[in-house]
């Protein structure tokens, strides 16, 4: 049967995230209800947790007109939730607390979406405390992250509610083989990320604010955080005057060791619509990520994104790239990456090699994945 979903996530809009798309396409047949973030650490008295606590208590409780709403799904099925709770609290008290304050504005709503026999769907270690308490046929835990190595989280608490999950979900999904292996056998499929294949191979004009100053071009996108191998680009950076680097996203991390460089431009944050008005027009594509256990158990979604707008792709070496061998460049140290942009320039003026990048994800567009995921959970 189809069941309808109660989705607990990060925060619907900006740069669309794995769940987003996935949910985004099983929302064509099914209603869904999303609950914005509840939190992975306790918030702190940082000027960034303040101005997020703030947005978090003006914010509509329940956003049911969808004009108000960034990219969500046009139709009368999609309530979003923005819940006032405890963040990854800790104590038992605490728990009954929060898991007490988000029942007290989740049910009404479930009740007025009317859903259908409905999954509980987290991507989120911390709402295992629902469990049990929405009147769900199933539990589904989408793992998208190593969270024990992942930045910016209550380790101890997240592990902890993380391993209450692999007990009681009915279904895991891991985005990554390296997460796979950390889950019941009988009950985990691999689902690596899909892609936008549509927007991001049709060819589209250049972005107006890409420099073009007549060098080459090296481009990344997403969070310029500290995953970002700075140490690596500021000694590839001071090699190439030559080329030019490009990054666009929220920098939260401290870039002065190559903002300093003139060959080096700081864009912002861009909407996902027109991330390929950049790649697509880029000499080449990097991913230089440090190396730790985060990295080695992501498959970031600029991967597939970036095969798809067909420019090519230098990375540091991590088990997602390794279906891709030989059609991505791999550079660990600053000579390497010297020698791959290089190499980079030849191979972006041979005609053919955007549609050799393009064919590997052809067939892996979030259509695809998510009708897969759909059999999963009408087989609950």
């Amino acid at each position: 049967m189809t069941h309808d979903l109660i989705v607990f996530a990060e925060d619907w809009g900006g740069l669309p995230s794995s769940t987003q798309h996935l949910i985004k396409q099983l929302s064509k047949t099914r209603k869904v209800v999303w609950v914005n973030s509840i939190g992975l650490r306790r918030p702190t008295l940082s000027l960034h947790d303040l101005k997020r606590l703030w947005h978090k208590l003006t914010a509509p409780k329940v956003c049911y007109d969808k004009t108000e709403l960034t990219s969500a799904p046009e139709n009368s099925g999609f309530h979003i939730i923005n819940p006032r709770t405890l963040p990854a609290p800790r104590s038992r008290t605490a728990r009954y607390i929060a898991v007490q304050l988000l029942l007290s504005q989740i049910k009404p709503v479930i009740k007025k979406a009317g859903l259908n026999s409905p999954i509980l769907w987290t991507s989120l270690p911390t709402a295992v405390d629902l469990a049990g308490h929405l009147d769900e046929a199933a539990l589904v835990y989408y793992c998208g992250d190593d969270f024990s190595g992942l930045a910016g989280v209550d380790h101890d608490t997240v592990v902890k509610r993380e391993n209450e999950l692999r007990d009681k979900a009915d279904l895991i999904m891991a985005a990554s083989r390296h997460l796979e292996y950390s889950f019941p056998v009988s009950r985990t499929h691999l689902l690596t990320h899909g892609v936008d294949y549509s927007l991001f191979s049709a060819p589209v004009q250049r972005a107006p604010d890409l420099p073009d100053d007549g060098r080459n071009i090296a481009g990344f996108y997403g969070s310029i955080s500290e995953w970002l191998n700075i140490e690596l680009l500021r000694n590839t950076i001071r090699k190439m005057p030559d080329w030019h680097f490009v990054f666009i996203g929220k920098v939260v991390v401290d870039v002065s060791r190559i903002s300093c460089f003139d060959n080096v431009s700081f864009l912002g944050e861009r909407p996902h619509q027109q991330l390929p008005s950049y790649s697509q027009h880029w000499t080449a594509s990097l991913l230089p990520f440090i190396d730790n256990a985060q990295i080695q158990a992501c498959n970031p979604l600029k991967l597939t994104e970036y095969l798809a707008a067909g420019s090519p792709i230098i990375c540091t070496s991590f088990a997602a790239v390794e279906p891709y061998r030989g059609l991505v460049q791999t550079a660990n140290n600053s000579d390497a990456m010297v020698e791959a942009l290089s190499a980079s320039e030849h191979l972006h003026d041979l005609a053919l090699f955007p549609d050799v990048l393009r064919s590997t994800v052809i067939t892996k567009s979030w259509e695809a994945r998510a009708a897969e995921v759909s059999t999963w959970l009408e087989a609950l």
